[in-house]
């Protein structure tokens, strides 16, 4: 495995821990937020791997799905596109109160379990390991 390729893993388990925080300390769209950079950088892995190039500078999950021609389970594919639909909105909330009430508790949750469902699907993918 090439070694920008390991990096990319370790960012993205980085990432994900910092989801966990996230989750524990209340700070819900900041769960939905790292999530995000967390499957970002997992797919940036795989990129790196299978195009033995650096990944184009995105954060569109779905663009680096295409380019990388990783066939994802049509869940994990449902679950990564609606994660990216939520990336430019928690990043750059219009209104902070309304953004914070659009991912409670229950969501965040749903949306960390979801991450990790599909981290660990990428991880077990032969082209990663």
């Amino acid at each position: 495995m090439r070694q920008d390729t390991q990096n990319w893993i370790n960012l993205s388990d980085y990432d994900l821990e910092t989801a966990r925080h996230m989750l524990t300390s209340g700070r819900f769209l900041y769960v939905v937020f790292m999530c995000h950079l967390a499957l970002e950088k997992m797919l940036k892995a795989y990129f790196t791997e299978v195009t033995q190039t650096a990944p184009t500078k995105t954060h569109d999950l779905i663009y680096l799905v295409k380019k990388s021609g990783l066939g994802l389970l049509q869940a994990h594919l449902d679950f990564v596109g609606k994660i990216n639909n939520a990336s430019v909105p928690t990043r750059y909330p219009e209104d902070l109160q309304k953004m914070i009430a659009q991912y409670p508790d229950f969501i965040a949750r749903d949306y960390l379990e979801k991450t990790e469902e599909v981290l660990q699907w990428l991880k077990q993918h032969p082209n990663l390991k």
